[in-house]
């Protein structure tokens, strides 16, 4: 009886992974043709397909009346995406850090975090919650492009963005998409299948399987850009994805199946989420003109495993 959501698990992983990586060249494209810099395609175009996967998620577990999997899927998300993504990026490679990122990108950070918070800490996630944390995104996206001013910064990013004409680029933008949806539904499905099979609750699921498995794409790009010294592209990245999934995936349960959270996600994931954020905005401060290196990408890393340790504590005793 689990073989068939285990396939769905599997295949919809490997589409999510597919339909990503293209779904982020033709945006890049078409953002890097249109004038953008490289640093605000990796903190905006780059960061919203990479977190494609984690919207769809979102979406579809939503309509499917399982919330608890897209609250997960956003937490879980930004958990693996500092603790894991940068973590491991930071111990292939040292990863420069610019002060522009500093002095843009991080107060949007650690406002959207702020705000996840205020949403959560009644216990409920409702319409007003969701349009709160819907209007701090246009906000960021807003700030970001005014903050840009639209000018290329003369570094085509070759490794990063490819050389793609404006109607291919919108023919993979569609083609990618449908197979995202698709893919999620896969996803959302064999997860849930799973999660009642083994008992284990949908948050645990989503904060675990489904947030590692769409954390996918964010380390493939992350790593791949910093080992091709493309930086900004690297740690705006991880940045803009967490702030996307603060302002655009966590909304979703908000708006489209409002009602009660797992308190789990309130006592134990969002704090740890915070301390994540709150440990790079740090580092990223301290080292401002420096470099995000080993030691910290160690430690990241230590604490997600960590993490992962607790998660899998609380299944075992039920707490």
């Amino acid at each position: 009886m689990m073989l068939l959501p285990l396939l769905a698990v599997v295949l919809g992983f490997l589409g999510l992974l597919w339909s990503a990586d293209r779904f982020v060249g033709a945006a890049a494209a078409t953002a890097y043709r249109a004038g953008m810099s490289t640093l605000l395609i990796g903190m905006t175009i780059v960061a919203l397909g990479t977190s494609a996967p984690e919207i769809i998620v979102a979406i579809m577990a939503s309509l499917d009346g399982t919330p608890d999997l897209a609250t997960g899927n956003a937490l879980g998300s930004n958990i693996a995406n500092i603790g894991l993504v940068l973590g491991i990026t930071a111990l292939i490679v040292p990863v420069p850090v610019r002060f522009s990122i500093v002095r843009r990108e991080l107060p949007l950070l650690l406002g959207a975090t702020g705000l996840a918070g205020y949403a959560l800490a009644d216990g409920e996630l409702g319409l007003f919650d969701a349009l709160l944390l819907a209007a701090l995104l246009i906000f960021s996206l807003w700030w970001l492009f005014k903050a840009d001013g639209g000018n290329g910064d003369g570094d085509t990013q070759d490794g990063e963005i490819p050389d793609m004409a404006l109607p291919r680029a919108l023919a993979w933008l569609i083609a990618t998409l449908i197979l995202l949806v698709a893919s999620s539904r896969l996803l959302v499905w064999g997860a849930s299948e799973i999660a009642s099979a083994f008992g284990v609750s949908e948050l645990v699921i989503g904060l675990t399987v489904v947030a590692i498995g769409t954390s996918l794409p964010e380390l493939g790009a992350c790593v791949a850009s910093a080992l091709k010294r493309h930086h900004d592209i690297a740690i705006g990245n991880v940045i803009g994805s967490n702030l996307f999934n603060m302002l655009a995936v966590l909304p979703m349960p908000g708006l489209l199946a409002p009602g009660p959270v797992d308190a789990h996600a309130i006592s134990r994931d969002y704090p740890t989420m915070l301390l994540l954020t709150l440990l790079l905005g740090s580092w990223l401060l301290w080292q401002r003109r420096g470099t995000l290196g080993r030691l910290p990408g160690a430690l990241l890393v230590l604490i997600y495993v960590g993490y992962l340790g607790l998660l899998l504590q609380s299944s075992l005793t039920g707490a």
